[in-house]
């Protein structure tokens, strides 16, 4: 039985830290772990503009050791006016990894998103020349659609055409949440990867509204099916070279996260890489847990992997319940907050 595993270091492929306080607080937890991460650019305001990205870089590393090994990877919001200039220039510059396209209102932050998809494809045909990669929350925000199938319309309406008139823009396919999706990402892979999170692995819509709705799972794209969880568990810890770690890790001040109207997200970035290294250990597939955190993503993204390694060991320890960023008012709840792990990060 396997109790020690020793790993290259992992990146985290989809990250949100916000800003300001929250950014201060919750950056370093993944610092710590990770020698990469994707910034979310869903910020108030947006991060729009190469300018805004490079504002957004260096306020994440202020907040972190000047002796930090640990890169962030900003990403551009993208919006029907985005200036296909100003992306190339912030991708030649080193500035913009990505360009995020978040659905008009589909989640957090995202009212500035893109609601007219015509008028995308001119960015989109940029990004495609000079090997930009864009990443997206896959899911079809249309009233008439089912909140539980909005990802696999998505799919139809939007991304079986976007990476066929596309054939050479690499696509991430965000915190995939369906059979449905993974099904897909599998046919349409290596021009498609998928980002998993921590959660749509180990929740079901039961674990969330069986027993009374419990506001801390809610998310975007929601959780589904015992289905859909045991095909995304399946496709992540199968080694697969197009399914790689992105936590999708949100924190939320609690009165927001748990109001009558509750924010979107989870908050895992404290305990993620336990949490995959525990569900990749109960599937028995620990042997693959270095390609899924480690490997895959940087492949994908067209990166070297990192030159260091982390540490995980079989311990037990109990996950803190909330972090604090703006004084004792202002805390988020982690995910598995007061939980018993089974593995911790010894080494980093």
């Amino acid at each position: 039985m396997t109790t020690r595993i020793t790993i290259t270091r992992p990146d985290d492929w989809h990250l949100h830290v916000r800003d300001g306080a929250m950014l201060k607080a919750s950056l370093p937890f993944t610092a710590r772990v990770f020698g990469r991460a994707i910034l979310m650019p869903n910020l108030v305001p947006p991060v729009l503009t190469a300018a805004d990205g490079a504002a957004y870089r260096q306020r994440a590393m202020a907040v972190l050791p000047t002796d930090t090994k640990f890169t962030p990877l900003i990403t551009c919001y993208l919006t029907d006016d985005t200036d296909p200039d100003d992306v190339e220039r912030g991708f030649r510059e080193g500035i913009f990894t990505a360009v995020k396209l978040y659905p008009a209102n589909a989640t957090t932050n995202s009212a500035a998103g893109v609601a007219d998809y015509a008028k995308i494809e001119r960015v989109l045909a940029r990004m495609e020349k000079i090997g930009m990669l864009l990443l997206i929350h896959c899911e079809e925000v249309d009233p008439t659609v089912d909140v539980f199938d909005r990802e696999a319309v998505f799919i139809d309406r939007r991304l079986i055409p976007m990476a066929k008139k596309f054939p050479g823009l690499k696509i991430v396919f965000e915190h995939i949440s369906s059979k449905i999706g993974i099904d897909y990402v599998r046919s349409a892979a290596p021009q498609i990867g998928a980002s998993v999170t921590p959660y749509h692995m180990q929740l079901n819509r039961t674990d969330w509204l069986g027993w009374g709705n419990r506001p801390y799972m809610y998310c975007m794209p929601v959780i589904k099916t015992e289905q859909d969880r045991i095909a995304i568990r399946q496709a992540a810890t199968s080694g697969e070279a197009c399914f790689f770690l992105g936590t999708d890790s949100a924190p939320h001040p609690v009165a927001r996260k748990l109001g009558v109207i509750g924010s979107a997200g989870l908050f895992n970035s404290p305990v993620c890489m336990e949490t995959y290294a525990q569900i990749f250990d109960e599937d028995d597939k620990l042997e693959n847990l270095e390609k899924f955190a480690s490997l895959n993503g940087p492949k994908h993204y067209g990166l070297p992997p990192n030159s260091d390694t982390i540490t995980l060991e079989k311990t037990s320890w109990t996950a803190p319940e909330e972090v604090l960023f703006d004084g004792p008012e202002e805390r988020a709840l982690i995910y598995r907050g007061g939980e018993k792990i089974p593995w911790k990060v010894v080494s980093a």
